[in-house]
């Protein structure tokens, strides 16, 4: 068996796409004789700087002899790579084994690839180490990816599914023809097997991409029959071809668990460009600033976390502004410039109770303040009391999980739908 891995060959702004690369490599490689058992399609580290849109990472897992494979890979990556953008700097990596016998350390690098900020250099000792052909174009970045790609099958056990079709060339980086109704029929006819297909909030096609990528859509789910099955099933342009792929999206790869002490006591070091799942109280009233931003603090054994909703994640925002101090919550989301910004959050135990005015026993009017320290009393009746009462309070959230919509989610976020989370949940469609 062999594994080519790729990345870093699109453009934000010239377009193409790895996934288009990585199966037209595929498609050279059954030309040439070779199977190809899957293709894998790998988010890294989704706060890495130098990302190209959703930093994802390419496999293709063929039994082509390893020789032949990095000829195929590496005339098809020369031929069709965005190398005239500056910030475009391909990697190749052909390993010479099953995908599920990549060594140890290079396990280790997919995982860091995924959850922290790898350097080239390091990428290419453990190539070399591994003995594995590489080649790259530039100042080749990409090695990271691609080394990540080909350890990514040892390194993780979680894997969804993407069907992906690719527009005609000559349509590329013009307006896209799909019909959106159909889009929206086939998406709730498979819902929950398929996500984040729409965001029936905005009306939007999430499916769709927006920038001048070969792609014309992708459906994600759990199921890769289903995800044939809705992509067959949508209208629009001619489709010039399609490839399924195993991945790590909507899985929560990129998160660690963590006290909120430790990423507190990490920001602006360890912390930064990282993502936790961490556990606190609310410590301050939500704050809405200017560009609709909500901010707020949670708290835990004497370290604080700045936590955000920013204005993208539109109605989400709505949840965050319904906390309040004292309730018990965890949250998810990349730490960036000393604050976390949110993901999903679980409510895990609210503040159902405020202290409020007393009211007269008798008639059960509002007591007035009898002075400082003195407590409350009613003017008519002359009862008193000795100051503010707990009441019972209505809370708009209930306990469990709550995630920004889907046109907003980052492709690696583990959807609520999918399930397997600790408490109930209220998914965003």
């Amino acid at each position: 068996m062999t594994v080519i891995g790729l990345d870093d060959t699109d453009s934000r702004e010239r377009g193409m796409c790895t996934t288009y690369l990585a199966a037209c490599i595929a498609e050279r490689v059954r030309g040439g004789g070779g199977d190809v058992e899957r293709l894998l399609l790998v988010r890294l580290n989704p706060a890495v700087k130098h990302k190209t849109r959703g930093n994802a990472a390419l496999a293709i897992h063929t039994d082509l002899d390893p020789e032949r494979a990095f000829e195929l890979a590496r005339d098809e990556l020369e031929a069709a790579a965005e190398t005239g953008d500056p910030k475009t700097n391909p990697g190749l990596v052909v390993a010479p084994h099953a995908p599920d016998e990549a060594p140890d350390e290079v396990a280790a690098f997919a995982r860091a690839a995924v959850r922290e900020h790898c350097s080239r250099e390091d990428a290419e000792r453990r190539i070399e180490s591994a003995n594995y052909r590489h080649a790259g174009w530039k100042n080749a970045r990409g090695k990271i990816g691609a080394l990540a790609a080909v350890g990514s099958w040892v390194a993780f056990s979680e894997w969804t599914y993407e069907r992906i079709s690719y527009r005609e060339s000559e349509r590329w980086g013009t307006p896209r023809e799909v019909d959106a109704e159909s889009v929206f029929v086939a998406a709730d006819d498979a819902y929950p097997a398929i996500w984040d297909t729409v965001d029936r909030g905005t009306g939007g096609a999430v499916c769709v991409p927006r920038t001048p990528c070969p792609i014309l859509h992708g459906i994600r789910g759990d199921d890769p029959d289903a995800v044939r099955r809705v992509a067959d099933r949508i209208d629009g342009e001619p489709v010039a071809r399609t490839a399924l792929f195993v991945t790590n999206q909507g899985t929560d790869a990129h998160l660690r668990d963590a006290d909120l002490g430790e990423v507190a006591g990490g920001v602006g070091a360890e912390a930064e460009g990282r993502a936790y799942r961490v556990a606190g109280t609310v410590a301050s009233e939500p704050e809405t600033r200017r560009g609709g931003h909500v901010f707020f603090d949670l708290a835990d054994e004497g370290s604080e976390l700045r936590c955000a909703a920013f204005e993208p994640t539109k109605r989400f925002r709505n949840r965050v502004r319904n906390l309040r101090p004292g309730d018990r919550i965890a949250v998810c989301g990349e730490v960036s410039r000393g604050t976390l910004k949110l993901e999903k959050f679980a409510v895990c135990d609210l503040d159902t109770t405020e202290l409020a005015t007393p009211n007269c026993p008798d008639c059960g009017r509002s007591m007035k303040s009898a002075g400082a320290g003195q407590g409350y009393r009613c003017r008519d009746c002359g009862t008193r009391a000795e100051g503010k009462i707990e009441r019972e309070v209505e809370r708009e959230l209930e306990p469990g999980w709550y995630e920004v919509p889907p046109e907003a989610r980052r492709h690696i976020a583990k959807p609520l739908v999918r399930g397997g989370f600790d408490a109930p949940t209220h998914p965003e469609r």
